[in-house]
C-alpha cells in the first residue's frame, strides 16, 4: 500500500471522527447493542428472575455440562455466547454503513471528487482505499465494543452471581472470521452505492437490506430454531469470506469514471 492510498485512508477516517453527528452515530449503536441491552438483561435476571421462564426452551439447547446446571449461570451463558454474538454482528454493518455511505458522495458534496480523480492513483486504488478506510474503522469500533461489552458484563455478572463467566470459543470465530467477512461485504456494496447515490441518506438505505439476514438469524436464536455453534459460525464465515472476495473483485472491475461523474 502506497503513501497516496494511506493518505486517503487517513483523510476518510479523520473526516468521520471530526464530524460530531457521524461520530456520535458510530458510538450510539454499539453502546445500545453491546452495553445497554445486556445490562438490562442481567438486571432483569437479578431483580425479576421469574421473567426468565420463557427461556427454558433455549436453555435446554445449550450443550450439556455448560455452566454446572445453575439457572442464573446458564441464562448468562445463553446471553453471552448465543444472543450477544448476533447483536454484535449488527455493529460492524451499521458502523461501516455510516462511513462507507459517505465515501464518494461525501467527496461530491465537498466538491473534492475531481481533485481525488486527478491524483496519481488509479480508480481501482481509490476504490480500495475507500473500502479499506471503512473496514479499518469498522473493525476498530467492533473490537472496542467487544472489550467494553466484556468488561461491563463481567463486572455486572460478578456483582450479581459472585463469579466470572468467560466468553466461549464462539467469539473467536465471530471476531476473526464472521465479523470481518460480513463487514467487507457491507462496505463493498455500500461504497459502490455511494458512487451512484445523490446523497448520503440514499447510500445508507442499502444497509437496511444487509441487516435482514442478521435479523433473521436473531429471530432464529430467540425462537430456538437455530442456535449458533462453532460449525455454523465457521461455515457462515467461510461463505461470507468467499462472497466478500468475489464482490470486491467484481465491483473493482466494474468501477468506471462514468459511474462517479453521473
Amino acid at each position: 500500500m502506497g503513501i497516496e492510498m494511506r493518505a486517503i485512508i487517513k483523510k476518510d477516517i479523520s473526516g468521520i471522527t471530526a464530524n460530531k453527528r457521524m461520530f456520535t452515530a458510530l458510538l450510539i449503536v454499539p453502546l445500545v447493542l453491546m452495553v445497554f441491552l445486556p445490562s438490562l438483561f442481567i438486571l432483569i435476571l437479578h431483580f425479576a428472575p421469574d421473567e426468565m421462564g420463557d427461556l427454558e426452551k433455549l436453555l435446554d439447547m445449550i450443550p450439556h455440562g455448560t455452566g454446572g446446571g445453575d439457572l442464573n449461570t446458564m441464562v448468562i451463558i445463553l446471553l453471552l455466547d448465543y444472543m450477544l454474538p448476533v447483536f454484535f454482528l449488527i455493529v460492524p454493518v451499521m458502523t461501516s454503513s455510516i462511513m462507507a455511505a459517505s465515501s464518494f458522495i461525501g467527496e461530491k458534496e465537498k466538491r473534492t471528487l475531481e481533485t481525488l480523480l486527478y491524483s496519481p492513483l488509479s480508480l481501482r486504488q481509490i476504490f480500495q482505499a475507500k473500502v479499506m478506510a471503512a473496514f479499518l474503522l469498522s473493525m476498530l469500533v467492533s473490537l472496542v465494543s467487544f472489550v467494553i461489552m466484556l468488561l461491563v458484563v463481567e463486572i455486572e455478572v460478578y456483582i450479581t452471581i459472585g463469579s466470572l463467566i468467560l466468553p466461549g470459543i464462539q467469539w473467536l470465530f465471530i471476531l476473526l472470521l464472521v465479523s470481518p467477512s460480513i463487514t467487507m461485504i457491507a462496505i463493498t456494496l455500500i461504497v459502490r452505492m455511494s458512487a451512484k447515490a445523490q446523497s448520503v441518506e440514499e447510500a445508507q438505505q442499502g444497509a437496511v437490506f444487509l441487516l435482514l439476514p442478521i435479523l433473521m438469524l436473531l429471530v432464529g436464536q430467540f425462537t430456538g430454531v437455530l442456535m449458533l455453534n462453532i460449525w455454523i459460525l465457521f461455515g457462515l464465515g467461510l461463505i461470507c469470506g468467499i462472497l466478500a472476495f468475489v464482490l470486491l473483485k467484481k465491483c473493482m472491475r466494474r468501477f468506471q469514471y462514468e459511474l462517479l461523474l453521473k
